[in-house]
């Protein structure tokens, strides 16, 4: 038990040392006198479970985030492979498969030390870590190099690119050995690892990225019949801190401010009244993209009134944006600007507002910020222990409805994918189609459309929506509209709170795609531009390989327009 308990306690420590290609961890002694037994072995593939190597796509990625108009390489179009976060990924994602390939490596050499299940257990472990570190590569890169055993540096320095198509069929054959002998859970009281269900909805995922939709059709319903997971019953509840390891959850990761393990960046999610910098903001374009309560997108519902915004919305509208006129942390936020003053709930009295940006002038730029996930126990000591959700039930009954839909084999099957996952939001069963607009049509293209936009507003800030954009060809729309905010308060009072148009001035519209179109109330100087998005169609749908490893490694040839 003392060494179970050890070797989650170095899983769960902050990571340490080079980036580089390392194929002889520290932590795990010699590799010719470690993995020698079943302790070694375990402790080896905790080692796979650090966060480093199971970072999600960043959120300033895509269209549902503002920065105060800042952009970053991906969103300005001037992504090199000189770019930091490049290397890194891939640096340490080449690292984790080469731990893997050890790893297993070692293992055939314990054939006749571990007991046989064990055995086909630890191997089925490492090679979902693998799979998973290769489906990250072919998604982002495209064809890339594969290899499947320890190699030495000159190895390593002479590969060349491996098909996609190539590397797909080994990430399936890794995926399909990992269902096989992976347990369909673990104890409750043993951190969250690898499952059976795991390797079904990870597979469902890279075969989603890749349009197998028959393999992704049938790997996420797989993990569907397995019958052990369903969605918890509260959807603003599940991404809190109070909200450890629920039932939705197929694979995530554990945090622990004891142990070091957090999220950081807190402050930049916490509203300035509540002792934050609200930097960190839902683009209009997010707020713009929940559907009414009828089902009817803001601009065709009757029931939008751009007067009060985040009346008669989907509930994961004000689940995950703070609605104005609410209390949030301990404070009632609004963002009004003659709203100078605001309701301080934890002492009773009356305090400075500094959301409002006629008191603060960094406050929101476009008034909203986010609540998805952002916990009371935020403010302590600005220090997150939220756990890290990499796969979760939502997502594979919408890849599964998803996979059907593309295929045109759309059934009640369908439908009722997407309407437990509605149904969820509204908190009533899937069965109590009048309490929320359930999914009824079979056409595909309505379908389609429903999907994708289901998935926004399901995911927002979990990471899935940069590489949504990325394999529905979306990017080159939406990361080229602009970022648009608040006028400056003394225009802001003058043109929109005097003419009683505060919040929104008009109802913007919204297209095929679900995304609002704000242009006309730019041009009628009614709203600021905030800054401009740029995506360049021609490259940016790949990433471009680490420029230093073109440099060493003269077989390896950079994706095209980098």
């Amino acid at each position: 038990m003392k060494i179970k308990i050890l070797a989650i306690l170095i899983a769960l420590l902050p990571f340490g040392g080079c980036t580089d290609l390392n194929l002889n961890p520290l932590s795990e002694g010699s590799s010719d006198t470690w993995y020698s037994n079943e302790v070694e072995i375990e402790m080896s593939l905790y080692e796979l479970y650090r966060d480093v190597f199971w970072k999600v796509d960043q959120n300033d990625w895509n269209d549902d985030w503002v920065r105060r108009g800042e952009t970053n390489p991906i969103t300005s179009g001037t992504i090199t492979g000189e770019w930091s976060v490049i290397e890194d990924v891939w640096s340490l994602t080449y690292k984790a498969i080469s731990r893997s390939n050890r790893l297993l490596e070692k293992l055939e050499l314990l054939k006749d030390v571990l007991p046989e299940e064990t055995l086909k257990k630890f191997i089925a472990e490492a090679r979902f870590h693998r799979a998973s570190q290769y489906s990250k590569l072919i998604s982002h890169w495209g064809d890339v190099v594969y290899f499947d055993k320890s190699l030495d540096i000159k190895e390593s320095f002479n590969l060349s690119k491996t098909d996609k198509s190539i590397i797909l069929q080994t990430i399936y054959d890794d995926y399909d050995n990992a269902a096989s002998f992976l347990p369909l859970s673990y104890g409750s009281s043993e951190k969250k690892r690898a499952t059976k269900g795991a390797a079904f909805a990870m597979k469902a995922r890279i075969a989603l990225y890749m349009g197998d939709y028959e393999t992704a059709r049938d790997a996420a319903e797989a993990c569907i019949n397995l019958g052990q997971y369903q969605l918890y019953p509260d959807f603003g509840e599940l991404f809190l801190s109070s909200t450890k390891n629920p039932v939705e959850t197929i694979f995530g990761l554990p945090r622990s401010t004891e142990l070091g393990v957090y999220f950081s960046d807190t402050k930049n999610y916490i509203p300035r009244t509540a002792g934050g910098f609200a930097t960190n903001d839902p683009s209009w374009e997010c707020f713009c993209s929940f559907l009414c309560t009828d089902g009817l997108p803001i601009d065709e519902s009757p029931l939008f009134n751009p007067r009060l915004p985040f009346k008669n919305r989907d509930p994961r509208c004000t689940a995950t944006i703070v609605e104005f006129q609410t209390a949030h942390l301990g404070i009632n936020y609004q963002p009004h600007p003659d709203s100078l003053k605001c309701y301080n709930f934890n002492t009773g009295t009356y305090v400075k507002n500094n959301d409002n940006r006629a008191n603060s002038t960094y406050a929101s730029y476009n008034g909203l910020v986010y609540k998805k996930g952002v916990d009371e126990d935020w403010n302590d000591d600005f220090m997150a222990a939220n756990d890290i959700i990499i796969m979760r039930y939502a997502d594979v009954l919408l890849m599964y409805a998803e996979a059907k839909i593309e295929l045109n084999e759309i059934d009640v099957s369908v439908l009722n994918s997407i309407n437990q996952v509605r149904a969820r939001a509204y908190k009533v069963n899937v069965s109590q189609i009048a309490s929320y607009p359930a999914i009824q049509t079979t056409n595909q293209n309505e379908l389609r459309k429903i999907v994708r936009i289901e998935r926004r507003m399901e995911f927002v800030l979990e990471g899935t929506r940069y590489m949504d954009i990325i394999r529905w060809k979306l990017a080159e729309k939406v990361l080229n509209i602009p970022n648009y905010g608040m006028l400056d308060v003394t225009l802001l009072r003058k043109n929109v709170v005097k003419k009683g148009l505060w919040f929104f001035p008009a109802t913007p519209e919204i297209d095929e795609d679900g995304i609002a179109d704000f242009s006309v109330l730019f041009n009628t100087s009614l709203i600021k531009l905030l800054g401009n998005r740029t995506f360049d169609v021609s490259r940016q749908y790949l990433w471009p390989i680490p420029s230093k490893e073109i440099l060493i490694n003269p077989k390896l040839k950079q994706n095209l327009g980098y």
